[in-house]
């Protein structure tokens, strides 16, 4: 269950990294028999998954076993653990073929030379755009995405009957129901900018500068009179009550499972808390006047550059796990829309899987160059010091962007 981005950016390890070894490592396959088993004349791959996505891949490997004559050998992980043995196992000739994994690794993970791109082909415009366009760099397609994963604005419906196209009318719905909680959104101490981003980007400000083709620039964008404007709404929606640092996810999750406020900003790992309440998801309401964007993460499968079974692994991507089937069952797996439209629009019959779906259209990727990893540590503090009070908004904005600013060399 996600809490937030900027947690799961510093969880230490929470267990010892299972041990695997793959064909990359034990260099028991030449090109040439990679080549061989493409065509169906044996070949392995080791695969890293962890316990969400373990048995929608067991089912993709046995159809490829039986039609390939391959062998698969499924290693599961921690997730959290991924990313880190990844990146230190490939170097070094050891580590799996494919690794489950998410789009805003991308950076790290071609920065460090550790994966290969992948061939799509034609099935390139078979996917939502937003996820071939979250696995992309330099033109290259890094990983099969699998699932789209957004925030929204989950409405109870027996509280508010209609969504609220603004910010200010999700307050006066939520204080016209007699709700304890108008808009239940996570905060914290620590903040939330994750959650809070579609807020701030209704007032046009964004985390990153973006080229024309999408992709991120190296250019902060946090700083400027937009940026400013936002910071001023936390204060006065702090001053409020509106907006509290004392709101943890687990307070918001338990206040809007008991109906004390009509919506909660959230995404969909949090629905099994809400029981047989009735919901619709619906796009977050603008406070800014522009429309809000939250991020979008996209997961999928890598390829290690250091694989002897490069073909044999695309092979498997490409035709068994980008399938209708393989992607629903993932679906089912994880509550996630699916990235391959033809399944995203099956799992769509499912009305609070298509809200979900709607608003990612809009949505940002999630930055995945690797400065990212330097504005978490400001952004957070900052906005619930301006949310509680502590600090005047502006001064307290410039201060982050400055320091944002200085960890990146700028």
């Amino acid at each position: 269950m996600r809490r937030s981005i900027p947690a799961l950016a510093t969880t230490a390890v929470l267990a010892l990294a299972l041990t695997a070894c793959s064909s990359s490592g034990s260099g028991d396959t030449t090109s040439d028999e990679t080549s061989a088993a493409a065509g169906g004349d044996g070949g392995s791959l080791t695969i890293w998954v962890d316990d969400t996505r373990m048995a929608p891949v067991q089912a993709a490997a046995a159809a490829f076993e039986e039609e390939t004559g391959a062998t698969v050998e499924l290693v599961e992980k921690n997730f959290e653990d991924i990313r880190t043995d990844f990146l230190a196992q490939v170097p070094t000739g050891e580590g799996p073929d494919i690794t489950v994994g998410a789009h805003d690794w991308l950076g790290e993970l071609t920065t460090n030379g550790v994966v290969a791109p992948i061939e799509l082909g034609d099935l390139t415009d078979q996917f939502e755009d937003v996820s071939i366009e979250a696995f992309t760099q330099d033109g290259q397609v890094y990983g099969l995405p699998y699932a789209v994963e957004n925030i929204a604005l989950i409405r109870n419906t027996a509280l508010a009957p209609q969504a609220p196209a603004t910010w200010d009318e999700a307050v006066a719905a939520g204080q016209a129901a007699g709700a304890q909680y108008p808009v239940l959104i996570q905060t914290s101490e620590e903040g939330d900018p994750y959650t809070f981003y579609p807020l701030q980007t209704s007032f046009g400000s964004t985390v990153f500068a973006q080229n024309e083709d999408g992709s991120y620039s190296a250019d902060l964008a946090l700083g400027g009179a937009e940026g400013e404007a936002f910071a001023a709404w936390l204060q006065a929606q702090g001053a409020a009550g509106t907006l509290d640092t004392a709101m943890t996810y687990d307070i918001a999750v338990d206040a809007f499972a008991k109906g004390q406020s009509p919506f909660i900003i959230g995404g969909p790992w949090m629905l099994e808390s809400f029981g047989d309440l009735d919901l619709a998801v619906d796009p977050i309401p603008s406070a800014g006047g522009q429309p809000a964007q939250p991020f979008v993460g996209v997961s999928g499968f890598y390829v290690s550059a250091q694989s002897d079974s490069a073909l044999l692994a695309n092979d498997f991507l490409v035709n068994y796990v980008a399938t209708e089937d393989a992607q629903l069952a993932l679906y089912e797996a994880g509550n996630r829309p699916p990235a391959l439209i033809s399944a995203a629009d099956s799992a769509s019959a499912d009305p609070i899987t298509a809200g979900f779906r709607e608003v990612a259209t809009d949505a940002l990727p999630m930055p995945s160059i690797p400065e990212m990893a330097s504005v978490w540590e400001f952004w957070g503090v900052t906005e619930a010091s301006i949310i509680n009070g502590s600090q005047d908004p502006t001064t307290a904005w410039q201060k982050m962007v400055a320091d944002i600013e200085g960890a990146l060399g700028s």
